[in-house]
């Protein structure tokens, strides 16, 4: 588990980042939450396919508004001895105004795009991968590897995609392909299971896109969870975990990952790391009487 005191001593050290920025000592390593801003989604999006009257009950004890969402795009640095890892890359300039802030963060967090040695991808969707290339189509982390899953990598490379995913989503299919063909000929996949680098454990959560994945980072009896879009939101993905979102693409496979991980991080008393959680995204996982809550008491 880890230590209250280091995980403290980390937020601390950045103060000079926006509030949603934290960070967290993880033995010799820091894992570093950099903001790639926000999104602006309706509603409908997540909530369309929940239980209406039961819903608007939940939200309003979380004062959360059923039109309208924010969440925070939070994307992951990790920083060893020898490695500069990022979970994902956020969505660059062509996805929202409110979004692809990641470059300046990083700056401000004292990291340059040359720094970092991996990218690790979660899944594909515009927020995590449309970072990917500049406004000149250029590699933005031109040093980097990169390493997608390889149940995820098929699904958006398959040409029959986008129009298998429907015509809301068929930009997220067309965006995808074109940013993986730049990295194709430099691209490493991985399986679930599978130790992608030191200390590092690809865990598969696929429901939110057919091969999301999700990461165990450890480092002797100190572990975290990356759980990408697997734990979407921190209100009804944890008061409801068995409530499908309108966001997964695999909305049965989506509740079974999502309640999987629940179960994992509390019952290991493990932090989680989520790309659309409050405040920065790291906090813990508490049980309640019916199912979850998540908690930054931590972060005081």
């Amino acid at each position: 588990m880890l230590d209250r005191r280091k995980f403290l001593a980390g937020v601390a050290a950045f103060p000079f980042l926006s509030c949603s920025t934290q960070a967290i000592s993880l033995g010799s390593a820091k894992l570093t939450t950099i903001s790639d801003g926000s999104l602006v989604l309706p509603g409908r999006f997540i909530f369309e396919p929940m239980p209406q009257d039961a819903l608007t009950e939940l939200l309003d004890t979380f004062k959360v508004d059923k039109k309208t969402l924010v969440p925070e795009c939070n994307v992951v640095l990790y920083q060893d001895d020898v490695n500069t890892v990022l979970f994902d890359v956020g969505s660059g300039p062509d996805f929202m105004p409110s979004s692809g802030k990641l470059l300046e963060n990083l700056e401000l967090a004292g990291v340059t795009p040359q720094d970092v040695t991996h990218v690790v991808f979660t899944h594909a969707h515009p927020d995590h991968i449309w970072g990917l290339l500049d406004d000149f189509d250029e590699l933005v982390f031109s040093n980097a590897a990169y390493l997608m899953g390889r149940t995820e990598w098929d699904y958006w490379w398959n040409p029959e995609t986008v129009v298998m995913i429907g015509e809301a989503r068929a930009a997220f299919a067309v965006g995808a392909k074109r940013r993986m063909e730049y990295i194709e000929n430099a691209v490493q996949f991985f399986d679930s299971e599978q130790e992608i680098l030191p200390g590092i454990q690809a865990i598969a959560t696929y429901g939110h896109t057919l091969g999301h994945m999700s990461f165990e980072i450890r480092k002797g009896n100190e572990s975290l969870i990356i759980a990408g879009d697997a734990i979407g939101n921190h209100h009804v993905a944890f008061a409801r975990p068995e409530w499908p979102s309108g966001s997964d693409q695999e909305q049965d496979l989506a509740v079974l990952a999502r309640k999987m991980l629940l179960d994992r991080i509390f019952r290991e008393s493990m932090i989680l790391v989520g790309f659309h959680l409050p405040h920065g995204g790291i906090g813990r996982v508490e049980k309640t009487s019916e199912a979850y809550r998540f908690v930054q008491d931590t972060l005081q």
